[in-house]
Order: structure tokens, then C-alpha cells, then sequence
């Protein structure tokens, strides 16, 4: 199997540091200590920004490439290249209709409850199968060899792509793409999380299906239980979200957790609530903001240049209170500072230690107007109800960081972190 190359340029650790104190700010805004001592191994190499990955219990390991496609790494260690890009090589298959741009691809991999029996997984992609192209969810049969897949159904075929080119940071096509997809493993239906285009009348839309959390059976029917407000499309579990690119399930409670990307300021984590409102407007003429470029007020004041975070949040807020009181409130905002934060994933297992139903984000850096670059993987101690930090810890790291685009763990209590940069690591805790 071949790819096209497509990775960024790594950057140290110390670099990152060094350039956080450059800029008069601290480059961890973090507490606690870091007791775990962690084995590291790269599982794969060379690949090109691995998005996401998803396991079977024998530790069967399912990964996307953003501009390539849909591959299978078995335990054995070899690779089989399942279903790519029309200029993929070496797919068994190849979909004519699949592509990347922005940053829009082949994202999101989750596999089915019930794996054993019907053998379906199920993929987050960019398509032009539609006039104008849209995201989708594919339902995919994956053959009993684990070679190849079939019976492709589109099971979600309207969540919206950013087709035009917009006066914004990031504002090409295929911006705020949305993309994880992930099993509620007590209610066993399938999440889906999507982001606003640049957009301003998206996040609060009732029918418009971005900037929303999706709860969705397997044949892509709304979840029974969903409550969203009157009018809302039925799938609806969330809306008001920006651009969720991480969503996790506590391990005793159950309850869905977002990671979500601020607009220059204000990374959150949020409990979700059915039928919640995640506070996002960035509609000109709310709030007391006035006209804003292409109808969008996402960056502003100042979208083009670095201001005090504070004061920019106080103009356009992550989450507005003020206009929608009842908004879920988030429980970690990343000391108001934006730097990526695209997926989540919980510890589980006693060889966690303290660290034991923590949950963990993968953090990807920005630093744009000196703000601290910042990647890294946070820990994140919540109390028992799962509804509040008590602690946050930078996971100090046996490998150089890197723009952490999945953290995932797998069935053998390791923790798999994807970076952009072209590798898949394996994080063991305990030393063993």
C-alpha cells in the first residue's frame, strides 16, 4: 500500500516552549503533577494526517487518512488498504465520489455494537454524490478477510460543506467540517458531530443539520429518546456548537462529553444535555454586534490579528449567556485560549492509576496571535458526578508532540494518539 504525502513539518517539544515564553505567556497553563509512567511505540508511520481510529476487541485497529482513505491494520501488523480517493492507490476499492479539501475528507470511524454479527463500520466523509457536495455518514460491510468493504449506504447525506470561499481565517471550502463519529456505549446509538461553515445562521438553525451533535440509529433514523426545541429536525441531540471535532462517554455515567474548537479564544469541554443549546451565534446584528464579514461574526473584533483573548470573548462568546441564559455551560475552557482541541477519549482500567475515568483531549496547537502553540495531551479529572474538572495534568510524553489530531483507546487499555504529522502512537501506562 501507497499513499500520496501529505504530512506537516514536526516541531519539537522545547521549540513549543520556548516560543510560549517568547511570547510573555506561560506555555502550560496547567496544575497537578504528572505521576504515570507511560511505555511509548509507534504503531504506524508514514501515513498521511491519520483522522481517527476505531478497534475490535482483538485489537483490530479500523484508521482514516483525511486525503486517502479508509485502511485496516490487523494484529499481525499488516495493513490493508479498505476504500479510498478516486487518486488513492492501492484500495481494494475506490469511491468516485469521496474527496478532501479544507478540511473536509475522510474523517470520522466508529464500528458497530454488533460487529460479530453484522459486520458494519461506519465513516464521516466529504461527498459530491450531491449538487453541492455535502458531508455524509457511510455505512460500510467490512468482507469476512478484513480486505475489503461493500454494501455502501449513505445513511446521513445532509450535513453541509462549505462550498465557497469566505473573508475569514481558515475561509477556504471545506471549513468547520464537523467530522467524529462515535457509539454511546449505554445507549448504543451513534453520534455525530458537525460544525457551522463559516456560517452565521447555521449554529442556531432548527432543520440546517451543522453545527449540531446528531443521535442517530444505524439506519440513520433519529434516536427515540432526542428532545430537541419544537421544529427542530428530529436527529437533533445538540445544537448552537461551533465546530465539535471530540466527543466522549463518561465510563459510569454514560454522559456524551464535546470537545470543541473557540474562535480564537475559549477551547471548551461540555456535558451535552438532550435538546441542549450550546450558546454559539456569530449572526450579525445579536448581541449588540453590528454587520460582520460575509455574514459572519466568528473572529471578531480584530479577525485577522491577535487581541487579549478576554476581550475578544466578551464581543463574540463561545457560549452566550447573555442571549440564551439556559446554554450548556462548559466545564473546562483551555484558560480561555484556543489551540485546537480536537478529540477526546477516557482512561479506563486500574493500570490508569489516579488517572483511572480521567478523560484525556488531544490538543493540535495553533498560535496564532501569540498564542501559546500548545500542543500536548491534557488529563482531565472530573468528580464523580462527571460534571466538573477537579484537576488538569499535561500527560508528559515519552515521544516528541505533534499536532494531536485522535486520541482513542483501545481495547488493550493503551491510549492511540493520531497525529497530523503521519504516525499513530501507543501510550501504555504502568510501565508494562
Amino acid at each position: 500500500m501507497r499513499h500520496r504525502q501529505r504530512t506537516a513539518p514536526a516541531t519539537s517539544l522545547a521549540a513549543l516552549i520556548a516560543g510560549a515564553v517568547a511570547c510573555g505567556t506561560p506555555a502550560l497553563a496547567q496544575s497537578g503533577m504528572n505521576t504515570t509512567s507511560l511505555e511509548h511505540e509507534v504503531v504506524l508511520d508514514g501515513l498521511d494526517i491519520p483522522w481517527d481510529m476505531a478497534f475490535l476487541e482483538d485489537g483490530t485497529m479500523f484508521f482514516t487518512e483525511f486525503c486517502e482513505g479508509l485502511s485496516v491494520r490487523l494484529p499481525s501488523g499488516e495493513v490493508n488498504a479498505l476504500l479510498g480517493m478516486p487518486e488513492s492507490a492501492g484500495y481494494a476499492a475506490t469511491a468516485d465520489d469521496l474527496f478532501c479539501e479544507g478540511q473536509a475528507g475522510m474523517n470520522g470511524v466508529a464500528v458497530d455494537p454488533d460487529f460479530a454479527e453484522n459486520r458494519r463500520i461506519y465513516v464521516y466523509a466529504a461527498s459530491r454524490r450531491s449538487d453541492p457536495p455535502t458531508n455524509r455518514v457511510l455505512r460500510l460491510t467490512v468482507d469476512e478477510d478484513l480486505a475489503g468493504v461493500s454494501d455502501r449506504t449513505d445513511i446521513v447525506d445532509d450535513i453541509p460543506f462549505k462550498t465557497q470561499p469566505t473573508d475569514h481565517p481558515f475561509g477556504g471550502t471545506g471549513t468547520h467540517n464537523g467530522g467524529r463519529v462515535r457509539f454511546g456505549p449505554q445507549d448504543g446509538y451513534l453520534y455525530v458531530t458537525t460544525g457551522d461553515n463559516h456560517n452565521g445562521t447555521i449554529p442556531q438553525s432548527p432543520t440546517i443539520m451543522g453545527s449540531k451533535v446528531l443521535r442517530i440509529d444505524t439506519d440513520g433514523n433519529a434516536a427515540p429518546g432526542n428532545t430537541p426545541p419544537e421544529g427542530f429536525d428530529p436527529r437533533t441531540y445538540t445544537y448552537g456548537h461551533r465546530n465539535v471535532q471530540g466527543i466522549a462517554f463518561h465510563p459510569v455515567t454514560g454522559a456524551a462529553i464535546v470537545a470543541e474548537h473557540g474562535p480564537w479564544h475559549s477551547d471548551e469541554i461540555t456535558v451535552l444535555e438532550n435538546g441542549g443549546n450550546g450558546g454559539w451565534d456569530p449572526r450579525p446584528n445579536m448581541a449588540g454586534r453590528g454587520d460582520c464579514p460575509d455574514d459572519y461574526c466568528g473572529y471578531m473584533p480584530n479577525q485577522m490579528e491577535g487581541m487579549n483573548r478576554f476581550e475578544r470573548a466578551s464581543f463574540m462568546p463561545m457560549t452566550d449567556f447573555e442571549t440564551y441564559p439556559d446554554a450548556m455551560p462548559p466545564i473546562w475552557e483551555n484558560n480561555g485560549w484556543s489551540q485546537g482541541t480536537a478529540s477526546a477519549a477516557f482512561l479506563e482500567g486500574e493500570a490508569w492509576g489516579d488517572w483511572e475515568n480521567a478523560l484525556v483531549v488531544g490538543i493540535m496547537g495553533i498560535g496564532f496571535g501569540g498564542t501559546p502553540i500548545g500542543q500536548r495531551i491534557d488529563v482531565i479529572e472530573l468528580d464523580e458526578a462527571g460534571t466538573s474538572v477537579v484537576d488538569v495534568t499535561e500527560m508528559t510524553l515519552p515521544m516528541e508532540a505533534g499536532r494531536f489530531r485522535s486520541v482513542v483507546l483501545g481495547p488493550d487499555g493503551s491510549l492511540y494518539a493520531a497525529v497530523d504529522e503521519g504516525k499513530i502512537h501507543r501510550l501504555t501506562p504502568g510501565g508494562r
